[in-house]
């Protein structure tokens, strides 16, 4: 089995590397731009949307109200931009809001953190698989037609490529991420020039539609509720900041200064595309709605249901660079990648928290194993599987999705940057240093400033998308805290449970005695080895047990085993029913309970066969068997194994293909050649 899907596997994944070489994988900053912020860089193609979305449920007049929405978003970046950058300062060493919330607010703060983050990537890799596959469909109908097979194909293919490694990944990765930054830039800057100083009149696709409002002339309180879901909307800009704080361990030395570099870079970036293309999409008079086959008209007539809805930034680039010319073909063909490639982010900070956790043994303790090719291959699958559950279940729409995101994202903001305020205030009670203290509190200040911000944020999501999805991101919260709890305390019990004590106990004080029973259903050389190897551990009680389930074959084997003189008692157990497994079972307690201070000891023949396929063929008595007697206290189960030809010949096999050397891959140098035509004496 292991022949048979290894050769696919190295096809797939590349070859296994050495632990030694984790140095290699390491990441400059060109390249951990692209794969730890690919996802805030990636949202400014769905985030300006889902703000005029929500905007257009008031009618266009509303859409005025968009600029200061961006300035809003900004600020927030700015902020916790400013406030990670303390964070991977002071907490390098990986755990980023997870490790910051449990050193300093407590494990509870640090498990609702982890759980919150752990949501929150899953739902990333499901927002941005859908949100690519909504943009490529506006081009290739098949796509919109599959949206689901699609999705799940792109996540699976997401996978494969994480699984080649951290720096492999991110190398192909960074291509796409970077033409999708300069294509964006590239249209704000044309954009700018033709209107400001060309003067044209840039039109979008849809400028010629009416809005028809769903609540017609908002005010007060309903208005103010719409423009606080429209900013909540928004914020969608912010989601994988953190996970460069997640990341510092994968940076280059000095990580730190390299992490809060990325990250002041990552927000100047996404600040500029955000405002940007929300300028350029009230410019061109781009129209959106929630449900645009009834909301959008056109000349008085709704548009109906086969019209399908171009995102934000595809309308703006048509306007700016004109339908089907090459700039705005190139630009979709990034936004589409990008936004597949946005999950990268989650592929890199959701295997890690997992690995963190694992260790803190609140996750299965497999998450923190790394793979071949040294990148935690666990947790990136677990990660798929989630993801693409997700995806199935809400069919691939984004809108419906990204309803359910950033409430994660903010309960991790608020606590993490709550838990850095307390950092710096035991670090000021003991530091003496003016210059260090002023560095302290300024510190201090920022993360304080981020915690009220982000809380404030993470109430207004909590009240204006409560109703619209947030709630199952709730109950994935709790799921998930409930689960780690659970595994926590499991880990905990079992360890005191194995603990060694420090005074003699029964684990510790030799058994009165040892009965040895050998299973043996014919004589032959498997069962001949099995008794060979129980007479040589001198046992104070040695058997032979067989389960007489066909009375001719136990007949035949009773006359064998007399016939060759064998030195050991044969018993023979009846089953009437023709189980094999429960006779054993119960014979081997009731030795228990004659003697609870003696050890039993089964020793079973198995064979060792060399193809995968054969193994369905032999020993599944023996695994039923085993896995029953595990559960039986004071009973040692040995298996005693027979390799039979297939498997003698499997090896020869994999020793000649060892030793085989194709034509020409073998060279002599002049000096072997000269050394072979010398006269033997």
């Amino acid at each position: 089995m292991s022949k048979l899907t290894d050769v696919p596997k190295r096809i797939l994944i590349g070859r296994a590397l050495r632990s030694d070489r984790l140095g290699e994988t390491l990441l400059p900053k060109r390249v951990a731009l692209p794969v730890f912020a690919s996802d805030p860089l990636s949202s400014v193609a769905y985030a300006p949307g889902e703000v005029l979305l929500v905007l257009s449920i008031a009618g266009l007049s509303a859409y005025h109200f968009s600029p200061w929405i961006a300035v809003a978003v900004v600020v927030l970046m700015f902020t916790v931009v400013a406030s990670y950058r303390q964070n991977v300062h002071a907490y390098p060493s990986g755990g980023g809001d997870y490790e910051v919330a449990t050193t300093n607010l407590g494990p509870r703060a640090g498990l609702t953190v982890a759980s919150a983050l752990l949501v929150d990537y899953v739902l990333t890799v499901a927002v941005s698989i859908s949100s690519g596959i909504e943009n490529l469909g506006s081009a290739i109908p098949f796509v919109v037609e599959n949206k689901v097979a699609c999705a799940v194909g792109v996540i699976v293919l997401l996978t494969l490529m994480n699984l080649r490694g951290v720096r492999e990944s991110g190398t192909l990765f960074a291509i796409p991420t970077y033409v999708f930054v300069a294509g964006v830039f590239l249209m704000i800057a044309w954009g700018a020039f033709r209107g400001g100083v060309l003067g044209d009149d840039m039109r979008a696709p849809t400028a010629d539609f009416e809005i028809k409002p769903e609540h017609p002339g908002l005010a007060g309180f309903a208005l103010l509720f719409l423009l606080l879901r429209a900013f909540s909307s928004g914020c969608a800009a912010l989601t994988g900041v953190e996970a460069i704080s997640n990341g510092v361990p994968g940076f280059r030395k000095p990580k730190s200064r390299n992490a809060a570099t990325t990250l002041a870079l990552m927000g100047l970036l996404a600040v500029t595309m955000f405002c940007g293309i929300i300028t350029l999409a009230g410019v061109t008079d781009v129209r959106m709605a929630e449900n645009p086959a009834k909301d959008l008209v056109h000349n008085g007539v709704p548009l109906g249901p086969d019209y399908v809805q171009d995102p934000v930034i595809s309308q703006v680039a048509e306007a700016v660079f004109g339908h089907g010319s090459f700039l705005f073909v190139v630009l979709a063909a990034a936004t589409a990648l990008v936004l597949f490639l946005a999950a990268n982010t989650a592929y890199n900070g959701f295997p890690l928290l997992g690995s963190i956790l694992a260790q803190d043994r609140y996750l299965p303790r497999q998450l923190h194993t790394r793979g071949d090719r040294l990148a935690f291959s666990n947790g990136i699958v677990l990660l798929a599987g989630a993801a693409a559950l997700l995806v199935s279940i809400y069919g691939a729409d984004s809108t419906r999705l990204i309803q359910l995101y950033i409430v994660g994202v903010f309960v991790s903001f608020t606590l993490s940057q709550t838990g850095m305020v307390r950092h710096w205030n035991r670090l000021l009670g003991t530091e003496k240093d003016p210059a260090a203290r002023r560095r302290m509190v300024r510190s201090r200040a920022i993360n304080a400033f981020g915690a009220f911000f982000t809380g404030l944020v993470l109430v207004v999501v909590l009240l204006t998308k409560f109703t619209h999805g947030a709630w199952v991101a709730l109950l994935g919260m709790c799921i998930f805290y409930a689960t780690m709890t659970a595994i926590r305390r499991h880990y905990d019990r079992v360890a005191d449970e194995i603990a060694a004590p420090d005074t003699p106990s029964e684990d510790t004080v030799r058994p009165s005695r040892v009965h040895s029973v050998v299973l043996v259903s014919k004589v032959h050389r498997p069962a001949l080895r099995a008794l060979a190897y129980a007479k040589l551990l001198r046992s104070d009680t040695l058997e032979a047990l067989t389960v007489n389930v066909d009375a001719e074959e136990t007949r035949a084997l009773r006359e064998e085993w007399e016939r060759r003189g064998i030195d050991v008692p044969l018993k023979v157990l009846d089953s009437p029913y023709r189980e094999v497994t429960r006779p054993v079972i119960e014979y081997v307690k009731s030795l228990r309970a004659q003697s609870p201070r003696d050890v039993v000891s089964v020793i079973i023949p198995e064979y060792v066969v060399g193809h995968w396929y054969e193994h369905f063929l032999h020993n599944q008595s023996a695994l039923r068997l085993k896995g029953r007697l595990l559960f039986t206290p004071g009973v040692m189960v040995t298996s005693v194994p027979y390799q039979l030809e297939s498997s003698e010949a499997a090896k020869l096999r994999a020793r000649k293909r060892q030793d085989w050397a194709a034509p020409g891959s073998a060279r002599r140098g002049p000096a072997e050649r000269a050394k072979d035509t010398l006269p033997r004496t």
